[in-house]
């Protein structure tokens, strides 16, 4: 939940939506320098941003790393190498590093990181939010949380391609990123009908589904889970495809509520 006053989200608001207008706007050659500029100028123009607090909040740190490491730990062993794109402040990259072998945490700026002391096996690279520095054929699980929707759909592609080389054969990337049918999921949820602040493209399952084929992914399914307990079996990505189909023919108004359902449905890429 939000306890900011209206006026600090409306402020939250006009940066971010001023910042997302300059990535979007972008050639795709500056946008390489440019995530690392407007994610760290979005901490510094918005100081009661949700991400800044929770960082320096160690009750607000449990509560969301905790249903993320109950989930990620159904995927990964002892001897499993991890790696987490766009990690925050950190806190859940770490907390894996206690139940693998390895840990690498990719992200364009180290803004929100508090953490002094880091375990010897977690290792956070910086990058330009589209490669991924991680030797080729070393990833046993990538994962990625509210990430995916934050890039240029131009970069989406080209950052896909990198996590795929670094997948192991028979590796897997689980994307977790909002529904586009129950959107917009950042912050202009308040005031526009579309995305328009820093969620520079919001996807459906369909969508996912499409674009991991085209990189190459040899499966793309899907499962059903809750607070971090998976509730199901890994399934074909067909029904919820279908699904989607069918919301995607029902007016806009009335599409967000059954959408929200939708938030259940995880998809896990293997190469």
């Amino acid at each position: 939940m939000d306890s900011r006053t209206p006026a600090q989200v409306r402020e939250h608001y006009e940066v971010e939506k001023k910042l997302a207008a300059r990535l979007r706007n972008a050639a795709r050659a500056e946008r390489r320098a440019l995530y690392h500029t407007v994610y760290d100028e979005r901490l510094r123009a918005i100081p009661h941003h949700p991400l800044l607090t929770r960082a320096t909040n160690e009750q607000a740190r449990a509560r969301a790393v905790t249903p993320q490491l109950r989930l990620i730990r159904s995927f990964v062993h002892r001897n499993s190498v991890f790696m987490e794109v766009g990690p925050g402040d950190c806190a859940l990259a770490m907390a894996v590093a206690q139940h693998v072998r390895h840990v690498y945490a990719i992200d364009v700026s180290d803004g929100l990181v508090q953490d002094a002391v880091r375990p010897k096996n977690f290792a956070l690279l910086l990058s330009d939010g589209i490669s991924v520095p991680v030797p080729p054929n070393s990833i046993d699980l990538a994962y990625s949380n509210q990430v995916m929707e934050h890039l240029h759909p131009e970069d989406a592609f080209d950052q896909l391609c990198h996590i795929y080389t670094a997948l192991k054969p028979g590796g897997a990337y689980l994307c977790i990123t909002p529904n586009r049918l129950s959107g917009p999921w950042d912050i202009s949820r308040n005031f526009d009908s579309e995305a328009t602040g820093l969620h520079l493209k919001e996807y459906t399952i369909t969508e996912m589904r499409q674009l991991f084929r085209a990189v190459g992914f040899a499966q793309v399914k899907t499962f059903v889970s809750s607070g971090g307990t998976r509730l199901s079996p890994l399934m074909p990505v067909e029904l919820v495809c279908a699904i989607e189909w069918a919301l995607e023919k029902i007016p806009r108004g009335f599409t967000k509520q059954t959408a929200n359902a939708l938030a259940a449905i995880k998809v896990l890429a293997i190469k």
